[in-house]
């Protein structure tokens, strides 16, 4: 058990570093709290990775990429054009009215850009090798938020020493270039 847990998690951990869905960490990171961002990828991680255990215990086969992909890599550059365009609210009027607004926008759309992920069809490799889906589950949870961890603490430390306007283009560029990068990946047929 803890072998599957320790495996999952340093494959996963080392599968995410430079990947697109560390991008997503590090750029909201620099929008919002590092516990808002970790809960976000968290709690999107739980559920992708749950899905990519089952997946892999009981059918053992990926899921078609193609549309997934496309639809993921649209989603970034709609991230993108929002982020541009900016929100109506202030970060403190945004609390007072939902404290779950942030986390949920950084858990969808961290949602989004993990399925059909590298880490994700790494999650349903080991889950489908291993044989013990629970110590999978929690060790490739464990890993992306390590890894993108890791991320955070870079976009938190760069949101505290860049202009805001900056850092909106920073971040509006990640998402377009990974959306861009992902749509043109799927059409080409490599691995996005």
């Amino acid at each position: 058990m803890l072998n599957a847990f320790l495996i999952s998690l340093v494959v996963v951990a080392l599968s995410e570093m430079g990947d697109k869905t560390q991008l997503v960490a590090l750029a909201y990171a620099t929008r919002f709290s590092a516990a808002i961002v970790i809960a976000g990828v968290t709690i999107a991680t739980l559920l992708v990775h749950l899905f990519s255990v089952a997946l892999g215990e009981v059918v053992g086969v990926a899921l078609p990429r193609f549309w997934v992909s496309l639809l993921a890599g649209a989603a970034f550059v709609g991230f993108g054009v929002w982020t541009l365009r900016g929100d109506e609210i202030d970060d403190e009027e945004t609390e007072r009215h939902s404290k779950f607004g942030p986390i949920m926008t950084v858990a969808i759309t961290f949602f989004l850009a993990e399925i059909g992920d590298k880490t994700m069809l790494a999650t349903v490799t080991l889950a489908s090798s291993l044989h013990d889906a629970f110590p999978v589950w929690l060790g490739s949870t464990a890993g992306i938020v390590v890894a993108d961890g890791l991320a955070v603490i870079v976009g938190v430390t760069m949101g505290k020493r860049t202009p805001e306007h900056i850092v909106k283009y920073v971040a509006a560029a990640l998402f377009i270039a990974s959306g861009v990068w992902l749509i043109v990946a799927t059409l080409m047929g490599g691995e996005a």
